[in-house]
């Protein structure tokens, strides 16, 4: 325990020793002609930092306030940005918009009291692509036309989805309850035409036209023509054939008339005849090719005496 205690007061010592010696050192006279050499930045170094410091200070107040300006200008708010407007549905644009780029949206649709409006200077474009890219639709509204390329285009009612119009590339399919052509010229059909009922409008008139070659009706179960309150015309330039392979041809009327029918001449051999001037009653007669004419009547029959007009058919 003492050889503990000497070596504590033999520290003690030192330590003090130490200190004193360090006392003395610092306590030393300086030197008379000792230089002092200012600490910091003087002179035209401390006027540029202040330069740059009000210029960096007015930077930020002018970058300040263009901020505030643009955010004034572009009515920037929590909701959005001028007639942008994020909501949870997706994103709601009001007014006249101009995109310069391409847009890619799910669904494009204008609020319920107004119509969605899409404007180009030249034309306006929709394309449909698969998920691999390759398009598959295209509807294209031009100055011009409008064209649609896809495989099936189809025109529906607004109330049941009713087809009315398809087209592909077999065939074109109008659903609607009337066809109605309006033009002046009518319709121009290039190639056969299928329908099972062709009718006019009220107070209208129907007309089937070829003008510069023929009109043919055909159905495997017959054509039936019927004028309900009027007349049936038919009129053509050189002949008109009725003709019936296999069944006969009826006529079934009140009165049945064949005008500008030939007359054969016929001498009465009776001195007591009225005079071919004064002939009334006529005989029809018919010649072996089918050819009718007439021949005057007498007490029998006259067709042998006028058979001379058959020479000429």
């Amino acid at each position: 325990m003492d050889r503990s205690t000497n070596l504590d007061i033999e520290e003690l010592k030192m330590t003090r020793e130490q200190y004193i010696l360090a006392t003395q050192h610092n306590n030393l006279p300086r030197a008379e002609n000792a230089q002092l050499y200012p600490v910091g930045i003087y002179g035209w170094r401390k006027r540029c930092l202040y330069f740059f410091v009000l210029l960096l200070l007015v930077t930020m107040i002018v970058n300040l306030a263009m901020t505030i300006w643009i955010l004034k200008v572009m009515n920037f708010t929590v909701d959005g940005m001028g007639n942008l407007r994020v909501t949870k549905k997706g994103i709601r644009l009001e007014g006249i918009s101009e995109f310069l780029l391409p847009l890619y949206v799910k669904e494009i649709h204008s609020r319920k009291d107004s119509p969605l409006v899409l404007q180009s200077d030249r034309n306006v474009t929709v394309n449909a692509r698969n998920h691999m890219g390759q398009l598959t639709g295209q509807l294209t509204v031009g100055a011009d036309a409008v064209e649609a390329q896809c495989k099936r285009f189809e025109v529906r009612a607004s109330e049941d989805g009713r087809v009315l119009f398809s087209a592909d590339e077999d065939e074109i399919t109008i659903g609607a309850e009337k066809l109605k052509v309006t033009g002046t010229e009518g319709a121009v059909f290039g190639h056969s035409v299928e329908t099972p009922h062709i009718r006019a409008e009220p107070s209208q008139d129907l007309r089937l036209e070829s003008p510069t070659r023929s009109l043919i009706m055909e159905a495997p179960r017959g054509v039936q023509v019927s004028a309900a309150a009027g007349d049936f015309k038919a009129t053509c330039r050189k002949e008109l054939h009725l003709q019936s392979t296999e069944g006969e041809i009826f006529l079934n009327a009140d009165t049945i008339r064949l005008g500008n029918l030939p007359t054969g001449s016929f001498s009465p051999s009776s001195p007591s005849s009225s005079s071919h001037s004064r002939q009334t009653v006529y005989e029809l007669c018919v010649c072996p090719n089918g050819k009718l004419y007439l021949s005057p009547a007498g007490v029998g029959s006259t067709c042998q005496s006028s058979s001379n007009i058959c020479l000429w058919s």
